[in-house]
């Protein structure tokens, strides 16, 4: 199999060819927002973070942000700095530019203020713009792609209809050659030894070190992590433990071995199933997958869940033909058929499988349509 996409010169293949404008700390928000207005071609985003972080913290907010400067869905990147964050702009771009992206950095108290930082943001992003028009789509092996899955807004119907139908594309991509993520790490407690099973000792073993860890920080915190997973929507669904939800979660990864586990963010260095260290929250999972190298995602949903990324398109698969039908502008997939018994699982994955060639070649799903650009950072300690 292979897809249609775009051969960057790092040796890998997006499957958009968009021109990012980032800030590399929230102070530099407002230019951003407004080389956007200006330049409705490109895409922005924003985000409350870049200054006063330390440590562990800091280090996963500059992997995010170059990392998804990075990945391969991407042409070029303009990074927005303000001259004193901890997150300095010019080092982002050296981060960006050793993992072979095409960028450029402009501050604005170097700029001497906003109003000239916009005027010179506008300048380059323009240019980024034309020489992106140069890249034309070509065949692709399915070994440069990654494939980032994940479940939102959880119901009773998940891990028997669209989870298992994902997770049966998952494995199509994996035979493939390709590169599937399974994070949630939240969302896999009490079922983490189904997938140490699939796995090595050495990855077993980080595997139960992400339970523990995630379990760990709720403790810190004086909290159960189970008054937020399952959220108030899952247990209106009808889902009633966290062990209960991550039965269902965990058929999103298929049926293969699990060759590696990595950190939020991190791109994976193998192929075929990899678990990402993920929070459960839908946006700071998805941005960690994207920023981890995923150029397509398949997003199941209960209760329906709109959300997108900006530069990467985002599958849609409803677990029931209800909620398909109530939000139909936002679902691409409709896997309660299985329920009604129109189409066998292994039917409905092969329609997501579909979906994930077609969308990788250029086909638009309905939160891309929609234009859904969500972004958030997952947070791993406190400013200072």
């Amino acid at each position: 199999m292979t897809f249609e996409g775009y051969h960057r010169p790092n040796g890998t293949v997006g499957v958009r060819n968009h021109v990012l404008v980032i800030p590399s700390v929230m102070c530099a928000n407002h230019v951003v927002d407004r080389i956007g207005r200006k330049l409705t071609d490109a895409i922005v985003v924003q985000h409350p973070t870049g200054c006063s972080q330390v440590g562990a913290d800091f280090e996963q907010t500059k992997r995010t942000m170059a990392g998804f400067a990075a990945n391969p869905n991407v042409a070029a990147v303009l990074v927005v700095g303000l001259g004193c964050e901890t997150n300095e702009s010019k080092a982002l771009a050296h981060e960006i530019a050793a993992r072979g992206q095409r960028v450029e950095v402009i501050g604005i108290q170097e700029s001497d203020g906003t109003t000239n930082t916009i005027a010179r943001g506008i300048e380059l992003t323009s240019q980024m713009l034309r020489e992106a028009e140069r890249w034309e789509r070509r065949a692709a092996g399915f070994e440069h792609l990654i494939l980032g899955t994940e479940c939102g807004g959880s119901d009773t119907f998940s891990g028997i209809t669209a989870n298992p139908a994902l997770g049966r594309a998952a494995d199509r991509v994996v035979a493939e050659g390709g590169t599937v993520i399974l994070a949630e790490i939240p969302e896999l407690v009490g079922a983490e030894h189904l997938l140490a099973e699939r796995s090595d000792d050495a990855v077993a073993r980080q595997l139960y070190e992400l339970i523990a860890r995630v379990e760990r920080r709720a403790a810190d915190m004086g909290v159960d992590m189970r008054y937020g997973n399952p959220t108030q929507g899952n247990i209106a669904g009808g889902l009633t433990t966290i062990e209960e939800k991550s039965l269902g979660c965990i058929y999103k990864g298929g049926s293969t071995r699990l060759r590696e586990v990595v950190e939020y963010a991190e791109r994976p260095t193998l192929r075929g199933l990899v678990v990402m260290d993920t929070p459960g929250q839908d946006i700071e999972q998805l941005t960690g997958m994207v920023a981890g190298g995923a150029q397509v995602v398949v997003f199941t949903t209960g209760r329906g869940t709109p959300t997108g990324s900006p530069i990467a398109p985002v599958i849609k698969v409803a677990t029931n033909s209800g909620i398909f039908e109530r939000m139909r502008e936002n679902l691409d997939v409709n896997a309660g058929t299985v329920v009604d018994g129109s189409k066998t699982l292994d039917e409905v994955g092969d329609e997501i499988f579909r979906w994930v060639v077609e969308a990788a070649g250029g086909r638009k799903p309905a939160a891309e349509e929609l234009e859904f650009r969500d972004f958030a950072i997952n947070r791993i300690g406190p400013s200072f």
